[in-house]
């Protein structure tokens, strides 16, 4: 069972404790960074979505004329643009791409920030909205002839894309820990994406989305789950290392992406987990360290796994063990550290997993 590995790319340096160096919109360190994920094995990066921040499509096409070969997973919230108008830009970016274009699903856990962009939805009709959504996006890269829609939230008759998908389709990923987040995904993605937490909390999760899958009679889709890596060449350096990286998070002027909006009392499901494992204890199963959710506010996906590269990749091995099969990592020092994780981490994980699947190949053949 194969694995992915997924980086982050930005047109900006800088993270949640490393200062910013370069403008909002730096083309040189666009290129350097996401050439640096493909240099060092990534299947794909995620290019994330902000009301202040580029828009995404224009930079994973920007990022994809510089290299060859690494997929581009762009977020994007529904109810900003019509689907079928989404439909065809996607699509369309995934023919110039030459078939690397994948979707990340945002619905929205931030009133606020949703409000930012005029959108003033309650979060329950959001997820309805964003089920409407994708069904048009869908049925728009698919169908050969005109069809018309009418639901809660769009209306459009006699419809009809000429431009689809390379591959007749853009895999979706998708994410959220509510019922409403499982019950929406099960219906649309290939993938359902998890912020780091425990393993038993994880393979909680895992079992409520496979439940509201079967409830629905929709096949499982594939799990992901993200972390934020710190490496060290020994167990007493990396954990050094994470402590420094500790202290400075709140201390830098960290650009706007990585700014919790609602840190004291978060809306979204999957930030109040976060910080629920970190109140629990800063340490978790073999490497998982949380105190960095909780000086973050978990600002998204926060948690990290520190140790040595061995140490890490069998931490990662475990998630995998419960049935995962892509793992989000990125660092708190974004370039230098998707460098680091090309040398060992990702090879150590992909050739351990190659060697798990020759092996029940002999055993099935015996």
């Amino acid at each position: 069972m194969s694995v992915d590995f997924i980086g982050l790319i930005a047109t900006q340096d800088g993270s949640e404790s490393v200062p910013a160096t370069t403008a909002l919109i730096d083309p040189a360190y666009t290129a350097r960074i996401a050439r640096a994920h493909e240099d060092s094995g990534f299947d794909q990066v995620l290019i994330g979505y902000s009301s202040a921040y580029p828009d995404g499509a224009q930079v994973a096409a920007y990022a994809a004329a510089h290299t060859t070969t690494l997929k581009y997973l762009v977020a994007h919230r529904p109810g900003f643009v019509a689907p079928t108008l989404a439909a065809r830009t996607f699509a369309t970016l995934d023919h110039f791409t030459g078939g690397r274009v994948t979707l990340n699903i945002i619905t929205g856990g931030h009133d606020v920030e949703q409000r930012r962009d005029g959108d003033y939805l309650t979060k329950d009709d959001r997820y309805a909205r964003t089920g409407e959504y994708l069904s048009v996006l869908r049925q728009a890269w698919t169908s050969d002839s005109p069809f018309s829609f009418e639901g809660r939230f769009y209306r459009f008759e006699d419809f009809v894309s000429q431009v689809r998908p390379v591959h007749g389709t853009i895999p979706l990923y998708f994410s959220g820990s509510s019922a409403a987040a499982y019950a929406t995904g099960v219906q649309h993605a290939d993938v359902h994406m998890f912020w780091g937490e425990p393993l038993a909390q994880i393979e909680e999760q895992i079992s409520a989305v496979r439940a509201a899958a079967d409830a629905a009679g929709r096949p499982y889709p594939r799990f992901s789950v993200s972390f934020r890596p710190i490496l060290g060449p020994t167990e007493e350096l990396a954990w050094e290392r994470a402590h420094s990286i500790l202290g400075r998070i709140g201390a830098v002027s960290a650009p706007r992406f990585f700014r919790n909006r609602d840190r004291d009392n978060p809306a979204n499901v999957g930030s109040r987990r976060l910080l629920a494992a970190a109140a629990g204890g800063d340490r978790h199963d073999r490497a998982l360290w949380t105190a960095t959710a909780r000086a973050s506010g978990a600002a998204g996906n926060s948690t990290a796994l520190v140790g040595t590269p061995d140490t890490v990749a069998r931490a990662l091995l475990d998630y995998y063990d419960l049935g995962v099969t892509t793992f989000l990592i990125r660092g708190y020092d974004p370039l230098d550290d998707a460098v680091d994780y090309g040398r060992e981490l990702i090879p150590s994980v992909r050739a351990e997993v190659a060697r798990r699947d020759a092996e029940r190949l002999v055993v099935a053949a015996g």
